[in-house]
């Protein structure tokens, strides 16, 4: 469906979201949308959420693009290896941050599109809206488990 990631998709995934987690009745979340490059797309913060929502999402998906893996297997991957992800983190200035909530996006043939990057709740229930926003534009996630 989509050959890349334009703006406007960004922004409708983030504001996706970010309505999921209203409609859920989660804590106020910031969303990241980057292309496959790494560039920011589409930054949304709820008006309620914490000044550095915007930069931990962009972690997440700065993360997942530049490892190449989903939220969850950053996160293993990150605690089976802290000194390999310490040095990771001092080439990128502290710009990956290796948890949930972080989804690689991709197209229907699995060609890589981007990623999602979600704050501001658990891990989880930012992962859960990333997911959900995902899927309501039509796209694949790729969190770094099988299942997902």
């Amino acid at each position: 469906m989509y050959l890349s990631l334009d703006v406007e998709s960004a922004a409708r995934l983030a504001g996706a979201a970010l309505r999921h987690a209203r409609q859920l009745g989660l804590r106020p979340m910031a969303c990241a949308v980057l292309d496959a490059a790494g560039h920011p797309l589409a930054v949304l913060r709820d008006e309620h959420a914490s000044f550095l929502r915007p930069q931990i999402a962009t972690g997440k998906a700065r993360g997942c693009l530049g490892m190449g893996f989903g939220g969850r297997e950053l996160a293993r991957r990150a605690q089976a290896m802290p000194a390999f992800f310490d040095a990771i983190n001092s080439l990128s200035g502290g710009e990956v941050i290796p948890v949930a909530g972080g989804v690689l996006l991709r197209d229907a043939e699995g060609g890589l599109l981007g990623a999602i990057g979600v704050s501001g709740d658990t891990s989880d229930n930012d992962e859960r809206c990333a997911l959900l926003a995902i899927a309501e534009l039509g796209l694949h996630g790729d969190c770094g488990d099988a299942q997902a």
